[in-house]
């Protein structure tokens, strides 16, 4: 379909503004639209961009909130999410359905003959329904196997202007193996670019040995918006040899989740090629494998270019030389500060103080004992790596102490594995997992008051693991306690769990730390409106959160609407009768504790 055929779905042939963009990489997910401002204000007109048909239609209070979903002639299709309304037709058709099924939140299939659109059709209105920030229309394109597509494809070329290069805010080189190095180090080291005659460049040569992978920090920005949006092409050339290059210009939801490994926590682009990552949007050297190297002596001259979607773009320029570093001994006395152990993958990297009672340290794994001396010292340390792909570690002897590594096993990635170590049992499916696993599991806590972390809450999963905890010696009312995450500022987010026994069962996609708590407090309920015309009530639950709600008027249910954000549900009736009689307001929370609200209106 060429550009022409499809219409804009705000204000078409007007100038428009926008928020997103395709390429950007959100918090735990990849943005697969691009957000369409609306004045920051609900209700304006959103058009159909093409004939079609509504296939599915969803009302709910996060996500995308009021969302349509329009099939076309050639087979895309277009999305339209956090709409304030849908219009009168395809409301009144949601309304009957959920009336039918008496659900406040429901999603529908519609056949091709249900509900017809046309191309400029109001299909409703823009607003800020379910998990949105603001006031805006998050637009999508897909294809006919409903992979979602970057919609400027189709042109829009009046309603959106870009002129603005992208910005490179740093760099980063990581060592991609046991043996690599950056500076001298295993460890991943970060870099400010400065910006001269309209490029980037990095000032100081960086010293390589082995494979090592660069990634990179930089945003876009459009014309007249302060907005900051993601780069959707970048291309990473080795004395002027194309080796690896991203273009971001379709997503596979089935494989949406993959981008968590597709940057270094949500901000660095990988520009090498990170193991079991399946997104076909790389084309890489078949030589160099996208990975840096350099031999001993050797300088290169490495360029990334940055595009974004309208031809503007950005060279950086850095230059890497090759050398086989020295493991070399400190001349400076001991920095005698504790013992860190950090995970980079399969490598345990071990810092510790100076010895003068030997610098072999011994690793203890099953009845293997294996001696390794320090991969290099530094500033009165000495720094030991270990191949976790070898083994696992039970326990590693230092001469100067013994620790105990938090890795207790490795669970490979696509394979369904069961773990337990007797006090949690972890389950595995064949789509679980983003990557291999090196399982860390650390308990604390007394009787009654336990908390589990399960590796750092900046791994990620690509599907649900089963966690259940066993003998927890809990002495709470377990019909209202439950699992609870702890994120780092200490606020607990409802997780959820099923009590068997003295063991609670949960799933989750998360990695982090885990608590059992309790709620039995029930919602609260205020009336705001309650008349003929109209019921409006404010809910909340300081603990475990709304789980779901009902009204009733004489017996007879009424579908209530639901904004998380303001904490306000109110009615919308089937038909123009006023509302008379007794009414009824059942809430639940999260933990199964329940509020009531009755009244009557005459």
């Amino acid at each position: 379909m060429t550009a022409q055929d499809y219409l804009f779905p705000v204000k078409p042939g007007q100038r428009n503004f926008l928020s997103g963009n395709f390429s950007e990489i959100r918090p735990n997910h990849f943005h697969s639209g691009i957000d369409v401002k609306i004045g920051g204000v609900d209700g304006e007109p959103i058009l159909s961009i093409a004939d079609g048909y509504v296939y599915r239609a969803k009302i709910s209070s996060f996500g995308y909130g009021n969302v349509l979903y329009v099939k076309h002639h050639n087979g895309q299709s277009s999305v339209y999410a956090h709409l304030q309304k849908f219009s009168p037709k395809i409301m009144d058709r949601m309304k009957q359905e959920m009336y039918a099924s008496q659900k406040n939140e429901l999603e529908v299939y519609f056949d091709k003959n249900t509900l017809l659109v046309k191309r400029g059709e109001i299909i409703g209105n823009g607003g800020n329904t379910g998990s949105s920030g603001g006031p805006h229309l998050h637009f999508e394109i897909r294809d006919s196997l409903d992979r979602a597509i970057e919609p400027l494809r189709f042109g829009f070329r009046r309603e959106v202007v870009d002129h603005i290069p992208p910005t490179v805010y740093k760099v980063a080189l990581r060592p991609l193996d046991y043996e690599s190095r950056v500076n001298g180090k295993f460890e991943r080291q970060e870099f400010s670019p400065i910006l001269e005659a309209g490029n980037y460049v990095l000032p100081n040569d960086i010293k390589i040995t082995g494979n090592v992978g660069l990634e990179v920090y930089a945003i876009d920005r459009k014309d007249d918006v302060g907005n900051i949006f993601g780069v959707p092409i970048y291309e990473l050339f080795e004395e002027g040899q194309s080796i690896f290059k991203i273009n971001v210009d379709h997503i596979d939801f089935n494989h949406g989740r993959f981008f968590l490994t597709h940057t270094y926590q949500n901000r660095f682009v990988r520009l090498y090629p990170y193991p079991n990552n399946p997104l076909n949007l790389y084309e890489v050297d078949s030589v160099s494998k996208g990975r840096l190297t350099a031999m001993d002596g050797q300088r290169k001259n490495i360029q990334v270019v940055l595009t974004d979607f309208y031809k503007n773009t950005r060279t950086l320029t850095l230059n890497i030389s090759g050398e086989i570093p020295d493991n070399y001994t400190s001349k400076v006395s001991s920095n005698n500060a504790p013992t860190k152990i950090n995970y980079q993958r399969e490598v345990m990297v071990i810092d510790t103080k100076l010895s003068e009672v030997g610098t072999l340290a011994k690793v203890y794994a099953g009845d293997r004992i294996m001696e390794i001396a320090p991969a290099y010292e530094e500033n009165g340390r000495r720094v030991y790596l270990w191949n976790m792909e070898y083994a696992i570690p039970d326990s590693i002897d230092l001469c100067t102490e013994l620790i105990y590594p938090e890795v207790v096993h490795k669970v490979p990635f696509g394979e369904e594995q069961f773990f337990t170590d007797g006090f949690v049992s972890l389950g595995f499916e064949q789509n679980t997992l983003l990557d291999d696993l090196y399982l860390r599991i650390n308990r604390r806590g007394n009787v009654g008051n336990l908390s589990l972390s399960i590796n750092p809450s900046g791994d990620y999963l690509q599907q649900n693991m089963d966690v259940k905890i066993h003998q927890t010696q809990y002495t709470g009312n377990k019909s209202r306690s439950h699992v609870y995450a702890v994120a780092s500022n200490g606020r607990k987010s409802f997780v959820g769990g099923t009590w068997e026994g003295d063991d609670i069962q949960f799933k989750t996609r998360n990695f982090g730390t885990f608590v059992i708590d309790s709620d039995d407090t029930a919602p609260k309920i205020l009336p705001i409106r309650i008349n003929a015309q109209e019921l409006r009530f404010r809910i909340s639950d300081e603990k475990s959160g709304i789980r779901d709600y009902e009204a009733f008027v004489n017996g007879e249910w009424v579908l209530m609407r639901y904004e998380h954000k303001q904490a306000v549900i109110w009615s919308e009736k089937l038909d123009k009768q006023p509302f008379k009689g007794e009414v009824l307001l059942r809430v639940r929370d999260m933990a199964g504790n329940e509020a009531t609200w009755t009244g009557k209106i005459q």
